[in-house]
């Protein structure tokens, strides 16, 4: 739970479309909601912020403490979390920043001078966090869905966004570490904390659609047409073996010095064959049965 204090600001905060008085007064304020890594609930924190083109930068200062806050934590584990500035509220993919830290940090400090005061007062390095666009490069999403039918086909189309980029920042690596020491060299050690923050995401992304589906989709689907039950016995199966890979993907991104970037890649290419050869089954399956369910569903 916020703070009484920070439970105050954030009240101010909504109420007043994002301006707030007292010691924030005229400072560059956001919200900034994570999953709690350990309970899985939604905790929101007042931070400030400085642009840096489309992104927002975030520094995980504690105010000098020795000890990184609980909100860089959670990010670390949930790396989608939503931001509120003024009356705008949407999705961003945290990534903490690494080879162009140092850039950002005095663009930071440029912006807001206190922030070398707290780094000056503890030996942790604080971690600037990015705030960029959760959707993948490219990703439009539709202007209406009207069916359930292409709201299944857009919730796809994102996840098969997702994984390629995931693939293509994969490769990019592997090309940049042949370019520097030649083709075949061993990997250098971790892919990274964007490739690892992205590629979580996309997991739990997945995870969370295919819960749904099983939970809720799936079953009001099959109730109505009984004659395929072989059709969702193997859609259940393919959610059980997508699954398996989904847990040792996340697996390998929980070292946090990095993942064995050539793991990530087998692992990456195995998920990549069983999702696309799922998602084209289960379009093929039930799009034509959901063409007239209307999306969103009438209320009432």
């Amino acid at each position: 739970m916020p703070t009484p204090f920070n439970q105050s600001v954030i009240a101010e905060f909504r109420a007043r479309r994002g301006k707030v008085g007292g010691p924030f007064e005229g400072e560059d304020l956001l919200l900034l909601t994570t999953t709690g890594a350990r309970s899985g609930a939604e905790r929101t924190t007042p931070l400030g912020y400085v642009r840096y083109g489309d992104s927002l930068l975030v520094v995980a200062s504690n105010l000098g403490a020795d000890r990184h806050p609980a909100w860089y934590r959670n990010l670390l584990a949930h790396p989608v979390v939503r931001v509120e500035v003024g009356a705008d509220s949407r999705e961003a993919l945290a990534v903490p920043a690494e080879g162009d830290r140092e850039e950002l940090f005095a663009h930071v400090v440029r912006a807001a001078p206190g922030y070398a005061a707290y780094q000056a007062a503890t030996t942790r390095v604080l971690p600037v966090v990015v705030l960029a666009p959760a959707d993948p490069k490219g990703w439009e999403p539709p202007a209406e869905t009207g069916t359930l039918a292409a709201k299944l086909l857009e919730v796809h189309t994102w996840l098969r966004a997702q994984l390629q980029q995931v693939g293509r920042e994969v490769d990019a690596h592997f090309a940049a570490r042949d370019a520097h020491e030649g083709p075949g060299a061993p990997p250098a050690p971790g892919l990274g904390l964007q490739i690892r923050q992205r590629c979580l995401a996309f997991c739990q992304a997945l995870e969370f659609h295919h819960t749904s589906e099983d939970g809720h989709l799936f079953p009001g689907i099959a109730h109505h047409h009984p004659h395929l039950s072989a059709t969702f016995d193997r859609l259940a199966a393919e959610h059980r073996t997508v699954a398996r890979l989904q847990a040792e993907l996340v697996a390998l991104l929980a070292d946090l010095g990095g993942p064995e970037p050539t793991r990530v890649r087998a692992e990456l290419q195995r998920m990549t064959t069983e999702l696309t050869a799922h998602l084209d089954y289960e379009e093929e399956a039930l799009l034509p049965l959901l063409a007239e369910v209307p999306w969103p569903p009438a209320r009432g």
